[in-house]
């Protein structure tokens, strides 16, 4: 089975309520099945930011991030070491070529690196990934 590569929009979508769609029940889907899942360095600060901005724009109360941060942290990502060296070569081109943030395209770049699958919510980050030749978790339903 492919690695899965989790971005923060899919991750988010798995805790909050108003991101669930069709898409994060695929992801949750996908890790119900062991495989690697590799995260680019950044991904847990990127995690922890979503959430802390969810809880101040009042989608999520404080009890809520507690128990989404509980299952976050049961996922079993795997911080890929790479990741941060190649930020100022490989994933700076990719963002600067498909006019993406450097934090997405990490996740693209780790995703062709490894050949993994990635899971995304994000609509540019999706684009890219397709036009890199990079297999997108979609949902089956």
């Amino acid at each position: 089975m492919k690695p899965l590569v989790l971005d923060v929009s899919t991750t988010l979508g798995l805790v909050i309520e108003d991101e669930r769609s069709m898409a994060t029940e695929a992801a949750l889907d996908a890790l119900r099945h062991p495989r690697l899942l590799p995260v680019p360095g950044h991904w847990w600060a990127e995690v922890a930011n979503g959430l802390l901005m969810a809880e101040r724009r009042k989608r999520a109360s404080q009890a809520q991030i507690s128990q989404a941060i509980q299952f976050i942290r049961a996922i079993p990502v795997v911080p890929d070491g790479e990741s941060n060296s190649r930020m100022m070569v490989e994933t700076l081109g990719m963002a600067r070529q498909f006019q993406l943030t450097v934090y997405d395209a990490a996740y693209l770049e780790l995703a062709l690196r490894t050949s993994a699958v990635l899971a995304t919510l994000d609509k540019a980050l999706a684009r890219a990934a397709a036009a890199a030749g990079v297999e997108l978790l979609r949902a089956t339903k």
